[in-house]
């Protein structure tokens, strides 16, 4: 579980907590194909542009995103590699409750 090391506590709240939400997972489905102004970002959804804000503050608080201002647009990019570690975390505890199932089905099948 060596990716578990590279992923803090804080970083796996922070970052599971910015996905926990609806709205945040779009915007991060959206900013997948590419970057976007956050007024762009905003636009399908039915809030007031300083609630849509908020969202995006708390993805970038959780290193899902990172925005820079140009002019008076803010630019919003995707940063993968936290995603990435997200999914790794996951990903090590996913394997290591497929293989303690693997044993316990190994078990059951021994009985019968």
């Amino acid at each position: 579980m060596a990716k578990l090391m590279t992923l803090s506590a804080a970083e796996a709240d922070l970052g599971f907590h910015a996905l926990a939400d609806p709205t945040r997972r779009a915007v991060i489905a959206r900013l997948s194909k590419g970057e976007a102004r956050a007024s762009d970002l905003a636009a399908p959804f039915d809030m007031a542009l300083p609630t849509f804000l908020k969202h995006l503050k708390v993805l970038e608080a959780g290193g899902l995103i990172e925005t820079r201002k140009e002019g008076r647009q803010r630019i919003c990019q995707l940063q993968p590699e936290r995603l990435a570690r997200l999914s790794g975390w996951l990903n090590d505890y996913e394997r290591g409750w497929q293989n303690r199932l693997s044993c316990l089905e190994a078990l059951i099948d021994k009985k019968d």
